[in-house]
């Protein structure tokens, strides 16, 4: 809560206790402004409470809030709502607190230490459309923790043990044998060797259908993969090059989408940590079909939770014992206060079963919280999930370009060639990033390219249109000082709308999901726009007017940027 809705609760809260009323008092903001610009709406609760008529009780309060210069106009409407109107004088002032730092306007927390997982990618396969929602949700709620003070530290957790690793192997192994990898008894160093993730995209699908095509084929599959993730030696050199190679391409991706990890692990690094793991397990196991399971189901579930498995029928470990192998590192190396799974929804038992279990079992204590924070799918104009023409699931670097097109055509008469590129780059990304964020996270979506890159409307282009203009104007307009000195009609709603910063930010914290963030952007834009349509800004001949309408540009463009920071959206120079 800002400093002016805290004033704005503490007056209200002494008017009560003065009429002897006690509420924790939540001030709200009026959704019609010829109402009022705030209201209270605790009266009909308290009513019952003291047995009082809420009107009547709303206008004891009144009384006493009238008598306060803070305010222009406190009155009850309804069956007891107290709207209220603050002294332009104060909005100015708190207004002019911040306008040379928005980061005055972030909410006071008790910072913590939080891990976020929100990469997911796997290692030797090209990143996917459902990639980009992981990168883009965990991205932006690591930039938004990190507001708020908290120590963040983000993991891409990569995919890189699995039967991806048995496909490749197996076809550089029928097409190259010679290789010293292939041979028992090689006892020298192991060379590097010579591939491209072109090469590993061509092998995995050459191998991928001929394993499904042929038993035996899947059968070598199996045992490579089984020998990779066991640690044989000439196999997991191998595997580690390829996976080397491929992340490469996967850390370019990523920075398309200005998305950067503070560790670059992966189940590989859980492995060492499979011992660990079996120990803390030991005596919660027991067998099942071959399997050695634990039990997960808690009493209060509506849903029939089954036993994790831990150790498979042929005796390995799974993905399960890496993901406890993964806790138990991060415990052990940085024991954070909170851990965030940015990951499909539809991996959601796998986490009630992997939290159950930690826990459980001690991997992790009780003070530190899991949460696995879902998202939804991106589906296609039909509904269905987003897939390419021919039905595979489409790339993410596939869709780049689809929007990258669409963008080039609209820009293309409207920026210099020298700025072409940086503003089509910058544009296209910010299509994809705030298409992807302005639905409530765990929902599912409909990516519309064409919608999506409109300059019109709830999206990227209109968000980074107005930046743009503002910059424009600011530039043709320097001050040596912003200073807010008047506030008429025309700007009021602005401020009004500025003063919500502090909600958005905190609400989007709590719940973890950008969608406030970028619901305001548009908002807050679409005031501006229609004020700076009314109001000719540059010829305005009161200089104190004129200077006060400059310097709330300089703040909406101040706090339109701090957000889009948070959304890792750039604003180009030109549109």
């Amino acid at each position: 809560m800002n400093e002016l809705l805290l004033e704005i609760k503490n007056k209200v809260s002494a008017a009560l206790k003065e009429n002897n009323y006690n509420d924790d008092v939540v001030i709200n903001f009026c959704n019609k402004l010829e109402l009022g610009e705030f209201q209270y709406n605790g009266m009909m609760k308290l009513s019952k409470i003291y047995g009082e008529v809420p009107r009547d009780m709303a206008q004891k309060v009144v009384n006493v809030l009238s008598k306060d210069k803070f305010f222009s106009k406190v009155e009850v409407a309804g069956p007891g709502f107290i709207n209220i109107v603050v002294n332009n004088d104060e909005i100015i002032k708190f207004i002019n607190k911040s306008i040379n730092d928005v980061k005055l306007l972030v909410p006071k927390i008790n910072p913590c230490k939080i891990i976020i997982d929100y990469g997911g990618a796997n290692a030797a396969k090209a990143l996917h459309v459902g990639h980009m929602r992981s990168a883009n949700i965990g991205e932006g709620l690591n930039r938004l923790a990190r507001i708020f003070g908290n120590e963040v530290i983000s993991d891409v957790h990569l995919g890189d043990l699995g039967r991806q690793s048995g496909m490749l192997i197996s076809e550089i192994k029928k097409r190259n044998p010679e290789l010293c990898f292939f041979d028992k008894d090689y006892k020298g160093e192991y060379p590097k060797i010579d591939i491209t993730s072109k090469m590993l995209g061509e092998y995995y699908s050459i191998a991928s259908m001929s394993a499904k095509e042929d038993e035996k084929r899947m059968e070598e599959v199996r045992e490579i993969t089984s020998l990779v993730e066991s640690g044989y030696p000439p196999y997991l050199n191998l595997w580690k090059q390829i996976v080397e190679v491929s992340s490469r391409d996967i850390k370019n991706t990523y920075l398309l989408l200005n998305t950067k990890f503070d560790l670059w692990e992966g189940e590989m690094d859980s492995i060492k940590y499979t011992d660990k793991v079996l120990e803390y397990v030991k005596d919660y196991m027991y067998p099942s079909e071959g399997a050695m399971v634990v039990d997960v189901k808690e009493e209060g579930d509506k849903l029939d939770i089954p036993p994790m498995i831990i150790i498979n029928r042929n005796g390995a470990t799974n993905y399960e014992t890496r993901e406890l192998g993964t806790l138990y590192s991060r415990m052990e190396r940085f024991n954070p206060d909170e851990i965030w799974y940015v990951v499909d929804n539809r991996q959601s038992l796998h986490f009630i079963q992997s939290f159950r279990v930690a826990r459980k079992c001690g991997i992790v204590n009780d003070n530190t919280k899991l949460l696995h924070l879902g998202f939804g799918t991106i589906n296609g104009k039909d509904g269905k999930p987003f897939k390419t023409r021919d039905g595979g699931v489409m790339q993410l670097n596939d869709l780049i370009a689809m929007i990258r097109n669409e963008i080039t055509k609209k820009v293309s008469d409207r920026v210099t060639d020298d700025l072409k590129e940086d503003t089509i780059s910058k544009l296209t990304i910010a299509t994809l990033k705030y298409a992807d964020l302005v639905s409530f996270r765990s929902t599912d979506y409909i990516f519309d390219v064409e919608k999506f890159s409109s300059f019109e409307g709830k999206t990227g282009p209109y968000v980074l249109y107005t930046e743009v203009r503002i910059k424009s104007l600011l530039d043709k307009n320097n001050l040596d000082k912003y200073n807010i000195e008047i506030i008429t009609d025309k700007e009021l709603p602005i401020y009004l709308k500025l003063l919500e910063v502090s909600n958005v930010l905190y609400k989007s914290y709590e719940e973890k999901s950008l969608n406030y963030i970028c619901d305001y952007l548009y908002e807050l834009c679409s005031l501006y726009n229609k004020f700076y349509g009314e109001c000719n800004i540059t010829n305005e001949t009161d200089i104190k007017l004129k200077n006060s309408w400059l310097s709330l540009s300089k703040y909406v463009y101040d706090v339109n940027k701090f957000l889009l920071d948070i959304l890792a959206i750039d604003i180009p120079s030109r549109m």
